[in-house]
């Protein structure tokens, strides 16, 4: 048995109805059951609430991000803390995205070599050079429970041609990566089960023969468990689909299946449903910062429009004495109404945003409670 099978059980039931899977990931600080949706801590906070709210959420793991950590506090201050664990007070599994993402989000202050991402900062307009081999030591230093390697989130539109480019970047990327974190744990004297994973990112654009071939070199150099990105940056629902379904139909069915920055509550289900296992996205957070509230209106998300969106600030809430979800138990919906939340977000009282936050995270992570029921 090798060893990403020993960390991930998949249980031998897939879903009949669908190609839904379940499954417990075994990671270095806990377990997590599969299919899971990962709260966002960017820079080592989920905004606006506490790493205690987010556990009694039922959250097993979250994400945060190397190159906002590289800058601030620095990898010496989170040394000092042992990690992110210790620095952030969490002791559940951390995924951390390896900047990959950054090089697609501030293309404007960076430049790719095939060496790495060079980055002018945003902060101090200091260089930031991220390398394969840099982003893996700094994800040791945070204490990543799975890492990611460092990739080129491609642009969208894109042409063939820069897609092919871009991809043969990311799959060097990725062999480096490999071998370096290989290096580091034969270093450190990491067994199996106490080390963590990496996972490789499948890139590609819209082009079904570059998805293709970057499952085919990943699955080669092999690793604990493969990412769908370059996704959700402008393309349309049937395109991300499309997408979704042909690399879930390639990738091996004994390790976890992540896609990266999706998404929303429909998109999310449907990816559950073609057997992907994890999920990250702002879209709970932020939207709760624009007063922007998810309400399940059927009792089966596989029902068509399960849910809508509660625009807390419209003026219909000013007397409006009900919850904004009768049927949700979080926090804000068992102790107050929709009147004194859009009060809150009218008199910008801070309050609001939490409530809003926590509300927001429990309707996602109640979805994915669900969906490992399917």
């Amino acid at each position: 048995m090798s060893s990403i099978q020993r960390q991930f059980q998949l249980f031998p039931q897939i879903s009949r109805k669908s190609g839904s899977r379940m499954g417990i990931l075994s990671l270095p600080h806990g377990k997590v059951k599969t299919p899971f949706f990962m709260p966002i801590a960017t820079r080592g906070a989920v905004k606006n609430i506490s790493p205690d709210e987010i556990k009694a959420l039922g959250a097993e793991i979250i994400l945060s991000n190397t190159y906002h950590l590289l800058q601030r506090p620095g990898l010496s201050i989170l040394q000092k803390h042992k990690g992110l664990h210790g620095f952030m007070r969490w002791d559940r599994p951390i995924l951390t995205d390896s900047g990959g993402f950054q090089v697609f989000s501030l293309a404007k202050i960076r430049k790719i070599t095939f060496e790495g991402a060079i980055f002018q900062s945003e902060i101090d307009g200091s260089r930031i050079t991220l390398t394969p081999e840099k982003a893996i030591e700094a994800q040791y230093i945070i204490g990543s429970d799975i890492m990611m390697v460092l990739d080129e989130c491609t642009p969208y539109p894109c042409t063939y041609e820069y897609a092919k480019k871009s991809l043969a970047i990311t799959l060097d990327w990725a062999r480096r990566s490999k071998n370096h974190f290989e290096k580091i744990n034969k270093k450190k004297k990491l067994s199996e089960k106490n080390r963590p994973l990496l996972f490789g990112i499948v890139q590609g654009s819209v082009f079904k023969d570059l998805r293709e071939e970057a499952v085919t070199e990943l699955v080669k150099i092999g690793f604990d468990g493969y990412a769908i990105g370059g996704v959700a940056v402008g393309e349309g629902i049937n395109q991300i689909d499309e997408i979704v379904r042909w690399t879930t139909a390639l990738l091996p069915k004994d390790t976890p299946r992540y896609l990266m920055g999706v998404g929303k509550p429909e998109e999310i289900v449907r990816a559950v449903h073609v057997g992907v296992d994890m999920f990250d996205c702002v879209i709970p957070t932020r939207e709760a910062r624009h007063g922007r509230l998810y309400v399940r209106t059927k009792k089966r998300a596989a029902e068509k429009k399960f849910y809508d969106v509660l625009n807390i600030k419209n003026g219909i809430f000013k007397e409006d004495m009900r919850p904004v979800d009768a049927h949700c138990a979080c926090l804000l919906c068992t102790q107050f109404t929709r009147s004194y939340l859009r009060h809150l977000f009218s008199t910008n009282e801070g309050l609001g945003l939490r409530l809003a936050t926590l509300h927001n995270l429990n309707f996602y992570l109640r979805l994915m409670e669900e969906l490992r029921r399917v």
